[in-house]
């Protein structure tokens, strides 16, 4: 647990606590009575207001939209499965930038809605709650799906047969069971609308803004460090909340149940109601995953000059004054970045998960939850905190390219822990104490016992790692150099300059790292296993 502590320790909370002093500690002490001064300003309580409600409106869409793809991915067997659900994953791993581009390309000026039927949907609340369920619709089908697919249905069957209708049975046998699952996937998709950034920044205008653009207009642009860090301590606290209630969940999921291989559990669908339902969720897929990203791709081809790839050419040019260099190498420094910062993920949360198998407790679980943590507190603050902290010897770090893998490789931990945990409990731990009596040293249990068992996981957790990396943006957009732009950065650039080269520039960005995240995905559908963690 040591290295995993050490390293939150310095790049985490280091960070984000310096920021905190810098903005209520000065010469005569801790200025607290700014936390009344935020708290009571009408403009700051309309963003918390905001941030809140669109939160659960998100949550509550989003459920409604994908607990019947939960279903239907857990329960039936038809051609296309593991291809369909490689598609409602690429969502959840592209950058919110990207998914902002794609719905402007959609409801946006000039976008696909506003050319054929003159309706816009930007700087609207709609937008950014269409967007929020595409961003989190994968997190409800795996999560509850997940553990849908491995529920004994012979229970439910036994209802019906003792009398029970169909609904009836579902209610008082399925949903209990589906309960923990379901409140975990409400909690994760709550957790990231309550932190939304790129996707309210770019869809949501100047009218609206989550706790994170307020922290990010307070610190970049009104440089006023003491609303920030109080805006960072109301969501940090808002944050602990609910992942200490989502911690609760999933140990009541994993101690409650008794699964069964979901092998067992899928078959064709049968009568007219279960086509009518897989129907509904392919339409359903269709219209929100693969429209918005089909007319992002449409848009990237669309020049002035008719479909062509004049947007993708001018990406190799420099001219316009966006970057100091062409944008086309924000791909190759985004692609090393992410490598590193996945190198460093698997590192970092391998040992963190390994330490989690291990030891039991309140201070494990503890230790859980904090590795949770940049999943919810603001990145914004985190990639203005390396500014400030990481700039003395012997951790000057300012100048040199290894900030942003560092802060990338925040956000990736989670992922490696959540993905290779399970599997890491599943090992039966007799087969550890068979080598050990028979003389093996503990290192050599791990890499000859543990190691083979868990070589899927630990290769999926790293996919979901590198393509979490590669989308990283909120911290990214403070600590990329202009000489050395990431995608999600360069994306952002294109957008906020006027002009249809700038835009199509963008598009074309967004497309390529889209294509990237596909890939990445559909490379891990093919090594998935059914138990490899929640995401």
């Amino acid at each position: 647990m040591a290295v995993p502590v050490a390293f939150f320790a310095l790049f985490f909370a280091y960070p984000v606590a310096a920021i905190v002093g810098r903005g209520l500690k000065t010469d005569a002490g801790w200025q607290l009575g700014r936390f009344g001064e935020v708290l009571t300003d009408p403009a700051i309580g309309q963003v918390l207001w905001f941030t809140t409600w669109q939160a659960l409106a998100s949550t509550a869409l989003t459920l409604l939209v994908a607990l019947p793809g939960a279903y239907v991915f857990a329960r039936f067997d038809f051609p296309g499965k593991q291809l369909l659900r490689a598609v409602v994953t690429v969502p959840f791993v592209l950058p919110t930038v990207v998914v902002g581009s794609a719905f402007l390309a959609l409801l946006g000026r000039g976008g696909l809605l506003d050319e054929t039927w003159g309706v816009r949907l930007d700087t609207t609340v709609w937008a950014i709650l269409l967007a929020h369920v595409f961003f989190n619709y994968a997190v409800v089908v795996r999560t509850v799906g997940g553990l849908w697919a491995q529920l004994d249905p012979r229970q439910e069957e036994a209802a019906r047969m003792l009398g029970a209708s169909r609904f009836a049975a579902w209610r008082k046998v399925t949903l209990p069971a589906l309960g923990p699952a379901v409140a975990a996937a409400a909690l994760m998709v709550f957790l990231f609308t309550f932190s939304s950034f790129g996707v309210v920044l770019i869809l949501g205008g100047p009218a609206f803004a989550t706790l994170e653009v307020e922290i990010y207009r307070q610190t970049a642009q009104l440089l006023a460090l003491d609303t920030a860090a109080v805006l960072t301590m109301i969501q940090f606290v808002a944050v602990c909340g609910i992942l200490a209630v989502h911690a609760w969940t999933v140990r009541r999921r994993e101690a409650t149940l008794k699964l069964v291989d979901p092998a067992r559990t899928s078959r064709q669908p049968e009568g007219a109601g279960q086509w009518a339902l897989l129907g509904g969720v392919l339409l359903t897929v269709a219209l929100l995953i693969v429209l918005p990203l089909g007319v992002l791709v449409q848009r990237s081809f669309a020049t002035a000059d008719g479909f062509g790839l004049g947007y993708f050419r001018a990406l190799t040019s420099a001219e316009g004054g966006a970057f100091l260099v062409p944008p086309i190498d924000a791909v190759w420094n985004s692609l090393e970045y992410a490598v590193v910062a996945t190198a460093i993920a698997v590192l970092i949360g391998g040992l963190a998960a390994i330490a989690l198998t291990r030891r039991a407790g309140r201070f494990v679980r503890g230790f859980d939850a904090l590795l949770m943590l940049p999943l919810g507190v603001s990145a914004v603050t985190v990639g203005f905190g390396f500014l400030i902290t990481l700039d003395e010897p012997p951790l000057d770090l300012r100048a040199s390219w290894i900030l942003v893998p560092l802060a990338q490789a925040l956000v990736g931990v989670p992922f490696v822990v959540r993905t290779m945990l399970p599997v890491l409990r599943a090992v039966d731990g007799r087969l550890r104490e068979a080598a050990a009596v028979l003389g093996a040293s503990p290192w050599r249990v791990w890499r000859e016992v543990d190691l083979p068992l868990v070589r899927r996981a630990l290769l999926i957790a790293a996919g979901f790692a590198f393509a979490v990396s590669l989308g990283e943006f909120g911290a990214t957009v403070f600590i990329a150099r202009p000489d050395n732009p990431t995608l999600p950065v360069a994306v952002a650039t294109l957008l906020g300059r006027a002009g249809e080269l700038n835009y199509g520039q963008a598009m074309a960005l967004s497309t390529l790292l889209m294509l990237v995240c596909a890939v990445a995905l559909l490379l891990l559908e093919r090594i998935r296993t059914d138990r490899t963690g929640e995401f």
